[in-house]
């Protein structure tokens, strides 16, 4: 739901500075590069310390590459499936060190093996989420649907309550509690959102094993 709105109004926003580094000579993929490690260093970095607040900061700064490198391939006229590709395979590798650095957390000074397995799950789901719908497509069905946490539901809940419990460390009394909150609801949205995908693909499956009986050469016809 995030992606379809969130996605059109940055891209807006994000448009001159994409014409700005293409001006400056700089590639889509160079941004989609910097930006994931940028995101990486963020994630693994600040997060198993217990620095939220500016984990939060430098990711959210370098997430942003994920819009802005789109927007310079098409601008530039050279949207290409390499690109397309490894945009989406680097998505992957990002959102897996978010939930990678909160897991490291919770393993270490966080003290919590619960919250370590919830946010382990929360990176495995978050992937298979993922998966389920490119594998889908890859067998030739749309797998319409829109599922109730996908990729920028994930990413604005987990980052927006960890920059906030991160406030903990600025006097802010009791706010720490928000990420536990956060990863629990971000894990339960995620397994919904897993069986949405996989029923749909069911669905979609068995219309189409059915269109092609029933078309011609198809066994109905053939009988």
């Amino acid at each position: 739901m995030l992606n379809k709105y969130a996605r059109a109004f940055f891209t807006r926003v994000l448009t001159p500075f994409a014409a700005l580094l293409l001006r400056l000579g700089v590639s889509p993929d160079a941004v989609t590069l910097v930006g994931t490690a940028g995101v990486m260093a963020g994630a693994l970095v600040f997060f198993p310390m217990g620095e939220f607040f500016w984990g939060t900061i430098v990711i959210t700064v370098f997430v942003f590459s994920d819009l802005v490198d789109g927007n310079m391939a098409r601008q530039a006229g050279i949207s290409s499936r390499w690109g397309a590709f490894l945009d989406s395979t680097l998505d992957r590798v990002a959102d897996g060190a978010i939930f990678a650095g909160f897991a490291l957390w919770y393993a270490g000074s966080g003290d919590d093996n619960v919250l370590c397995a919830v946010a382990i799950f929360c990176l495995a789901s978050g992937q298979v989420v993922s998966y389920t719908k490119a594998r889908g497509e890859s067998i030739g069905l749309p797998v319409a649907v829109n599922g109730l946490v996908e990729r920028a539901e994930r990413l604005v809940i987990s980052l927006v309550a960890a920059g906030l419990a991160g406030l903990h460390g600025f006097g802010v009394p009791g706010i720490q509690v928000l990420l536990p909150i956060a990863l629990w609801i971000v894990a339960a949205g995620s397994l919904v959102t897993l069986i949405q995908r996989v029923v749909t693909v069911r669905r979609e499956s068995a219309e189409a094993d059915a269109a092609a009986a029933l078309a011609p050469g198809g066994s109905e016809s053939a009988q």
